[in-house]
């Protein structure tokens, strides 16, 4: 175990500060670019981009630079002091739950743009969106305020209190336990079964709607004509599909591991595969919070027309600043 130990070290090292690296970056360049609202799409749906951006930034903000890198491997800084890390402790968690649940609201918001013609025109708009999620936003972190109380210092120097352990009631008090248990539920279990779900009436409903069109349009019988209203809607469900299904993907694993150990009552009394199991899990959920920007550059040329812009823009500014000079 010791062995395994000092691998999955290393190997946690690496891939953390590579997800830090990549993170920040293309969820900032994903917020300033939707943001700018000359993507081509709803103002709705770039509300609940956006917001996914920023859940996903501030998750490898807090989750993964500061807790799984500075915090773990960097010990003694400021980080370190038990009032801080009580609080990044309450960050970490309230980000996760804000990129996952900010996921779950635009697949619902989407689930209503394709599903629900008549509840589409009062719900699908800008304004419901940033309503949905400002509510979302505060109850994730009215949920996991709780949490700071969880820890105590691990040992006190020149009266200054150093690390965060957990608290030993935190383990046997039925009140906490009962939070922990939620907790788990609430993510990644409920979001993970509702993205399912929303995701399968979708398709249930697009399939349906698409065989009932190809017979109003003749096309039962081999026709293909071209269908805009089709073509338009494709785009939309190809980017929804993408990222609800880049979500399921990624935290699938974790999901699995939640209910293996739920099932089985253990606790997380590893041994070395369950272990490496658990921190694949981890790992692919924290890279989850990396992939939309790609997702979005793959899916929508006009994201990706700004993105290409976005990067010769230093360059171009540069050459125009040398030959300037030169002349």
């Amino acid at each position: 175990m010791p062995a395994l130990f000092d691998r999955y070290l290393l190997v946690d090292k690496v891939l953390n500060m590579f997800i830090a690296v990549i993170g920040v970056p293309v969820n900032f360049v994903a917020i300033v670019i939707l943001s700018r609202g000359k993507c081509g799409l709803s103002t709705c749906t770039t509300r609940y981009l956006v917001a996914m951006a920023v859940g996903d930034l501030l998750t490898v903000v807090s989750e993964v630079t500061l807790f799984r890198i500075i915090y773990k491997y960097f010990p003694w800084t400021f980080l370190s002091i038990t009032p801080v890390c009580r609080v990044i402790e309450v960050l970490r968690f309230t980000a996760t739950y804000c990129s996952v649940w900010f996921t779950v609201a635009f697949t619902f918001d989407r689930f209503v743009t394709i599903c629900c013609q008549k509840l589409k025109t009062k719900y699908c708009t800008g304004k419901t969106a940033v309503l949905v999620l400002t509510t979302t936003g505060v109850l994730c972190c009215l949920k996991n305020i709780p949490r700071y109380f969880l820890w105590e210092p691990r040992e006190v120097i020149v009266n200054v209190p150093w690390f965060c352990d957990l608290m030993d009631y935190s383990l046997t008090d039925p009140w906490w336990v009962g939070y922990d248990w939620l907790d788990t539920v609430l993510s990644p279990f409920i979001p993970f079964v509702v993205i399912l779900l929303l995701n399968a009436l979708t398709v249930r409903h697009i399939l349906m709607s698409s065989r009932v069109r190809k017979e109003l349009r003749g096309q039962s019988k081999g026709q293909n004509p071209s269908d805009p209203e089709m073509e338009s809607r494709r785009r939309s469900v190809v980017l929804f599909f993408t990222l609800s299904g880049s979500f399921i993907l990624l935290w699938l694993t974790l999901v699995v591991n939640f209910m293996y150990y739920e099932i089985r009552a253990k606790g997380f009394d590893f041994n070395d595969s369950e272990w490496i199991f658990h921190f694949v899990g981890v790992l692919l959920k924290n890279l989850s919070c990396c992939t939309n920007t790609f997702i979005y550059a793959v899916t929508q040329s006009k994201f990706r027309e700004r993105v290409i812009r976005a990067v010769k823009y230093p360059i171009t500014s540069v050459l125009q600043f040398i030959n300037k000079a030169a002349t």
